[in-house]
Formats: structure tokens, sequence, C-alpha cells
């Protein structure tokens, strides 16, 4: 598929589902990372601004940066 269509998937994807927490996030606060699939990948939210337009990324986009956290590449 090429890039333009992969983005434009992405952009029209409803936001339909269900917004998951991430077990991370502090469950008493409110102030949580939300993540949704949607069609060609992956909505990420901010539960304390939910009026701001949610972060999307493709499968492997998500799975790039998901593999970094593990690999250490964000501790300081």
């Amino acid at each position: 598929m090429p890039m333009n269509d992969e983005k434009e998937r992405l952009r029209s994807a409803p936001l339909d589902g269900v917004w998951v927490k991430s077990s991370y996030s502090n469950g008493s606060s409110g102030d949580c990372v939300q993540l949704m699939p949607i069609d060609g990948g992956v909505a990420v939210g901010d539960s304390k601004a939910p009026g701001r337009t949610p972060q999307r990324y493709t499968r492997a986009q998500f799975a790039t940066f998901l593999a970094s956290v593990k690999a250490g590449a964000f501790q300081q």
C-alpha cells in the first residue's frame, strides 16, 4: 500500500472503539495514556486532554516505538 494511502486510512479511521488505559498510568487521577486500535494502526490519546486530537500511528510505527521503550531508549 502506498504511503499516502496508508496515511489517509489512518486519518480517516473512525475513533469509535474503546479506549484502553495504560497499566502504568495512575488509575486514581485520570491522567492516563489511552490506546485504541483503529483501521491500519493505533490511536494514542491523553485522558487529561480529551478534546485534543489523538495521535495516529501505523502498526509498524507503534511496534518500533514499543521496541525502543523496551530496549531502554528513553531512560535517562
